[in-house]
């Protein structure tokens, strides 16, 4: 028992950074984060005619399209109002790579919460509390250490992240769109430098919290 609780312990501080992320990455998969960021007063205009309900309407249909039950094909039934696709097919493939990515990434979410308090039941049962509570607080630091490498990297040189980024998660140079194509349109460069510095932000409160406070309950008697 004790060498299945130590390697648990080694496993929740691993997950727990994955888990925190995602816990933010899903708040900004909501429509209000559009509503916020669409309104911004220094929020780029679209050159090419969107104004800030057309942004609103379509952006939140294509936020929507990632989490939601639609059929894989729904964005190229879309259309604009003088009839032209909202999307292109190279649009419409990206989009569809990143709804499977991040269904991917929500049911891993969805497994490693339940592997969280799975654990949280084992280690209370075993009388190996304390042991939970030291994992999340390793956890937590780790988590810490790599989020703000994460925001050093959105200010010192964010394309960069940016292209790192997709490079790992989709092939070539599918990711990349002309600037009157409807997805930069839609979400230029502003709108992800921000997502990622919210993302950063909200992981490293949440990071310290559970850094702090699992010190302090693994501490307790």
């Amino acid at each position: 028992m004790k060498v299945l609780i130590r390697f648990i312990s080694i496993l929740i501080s691993v997950v727990l950074p994955f888990f925190l992320l995602m816990c933010s990455i899903r708040m900004l998969l909501n429509p209000f984060f559009l509503d916020y960021e669409y309104n911004l007063p220094n929020f780029p205009a679209d050159d090419f005619g969107f104004t800030t309900p057309d942004r609103l309407k379509w952006g939140k249909i294509s936020l929507l399209y990632l989490t939601n039950n639609e059929s894989d094909d729904y964005l190229g039934t879309l259309k604009l109002d003088d009839g032209s696709p909202l999307f292109n097919q190279r649009e419409l493939s990206h989009m569809l790579d990143v709804r499977v990515l991040v269904k991917a990434a929500l049911k891993a979410w969805y497994g490693v919460g339940l592997f969280l308090f799975l654990s949280l039941a084992l280690f209370w049962r075993t009388n190996n509390i304390k042991r939970y509570w030291q994992a999340v607080s390793t956890g937590g630091w780790l988590t810490l250490g790599l989020i703000v490498l994460m925001i050093a990297g959105v200010f010192i040189d964010f394309y960069q992240l940016f292209a790192g980024f997709h490079a790992i998660f989709f092939e070539g140079d599918t990711w990349l769109f002309f600037t009157n194509d409807t997805l930069i349109r839609l979400f230029p460069e502003k709108l992800w430098s921000d997502a990622f510095i919210y993302l950063g932000v909200f992981t490293l409160i949440s990071a310290l919290v559970c850094a702090c406070a699992g010190r302090r309950l693994a501490q307790r008697k």
